[in-house]
């Protein structure tokens, strides 16, 4: 269960909306949420402070960035894509965790609960459209 909680919080974090402009986009690194719209998300749903934007940018951009490679190289198959982003998405998680309040963690445990569909993509970048 632990795993599973994990694996939705890796991925809430990483697939935050896409603005329309850029899911019309053809450039593929545009495809995939900026690390800003990432913070902004985050900022908004567990009222981050200015501290903690500031820590939990870096962690964003890392993933953000390792992501963007992964889903550059065609080679990959969607399961291997996700056997490897996987990893990094946890680590990130954790290293972002240690940095909220407990209030915080219930509130990022009760949102990754719920339906989320605007914070999901696939591993080619695309993202649903909003609900």
């Amino acid at each position: 269960m632990n795993r599973i909680r994990l694996f939705a919080i890796g991925t809430m974090l990483m697939f935050a909306p896409a603005m329309p402009a850029q899911q019309t986009s053809n450039n593929s690194s545009s495809d995939l949420p900026t690390v800003d719209e990432q913070l902004k998300v985050l900022t908004g749903k567990l009222e981050l402070t200015g501290d903690q934007q500031t820590k939990i940018k870096p962690i964003l951009k890392e993933l953000h960035d390792t992501t963007q490679k992964l889903m550059e190289d065609k080679s990959l198959s969607n399961e291997e894509r996700l056997a490897k982003v996987r990893p990094e998405r946890l680590k990130a998680d954790s290293r972002m965790r240690g940095l909220l309040n407990d209030d915080q963690k219930k509130k990022l445990d009760q949102y990754e609960q719920g339906p989320h569909p605007e914070m999901h993509g696939d591993l080619h970048g695309k993202t649903q459209p909003p609900q």
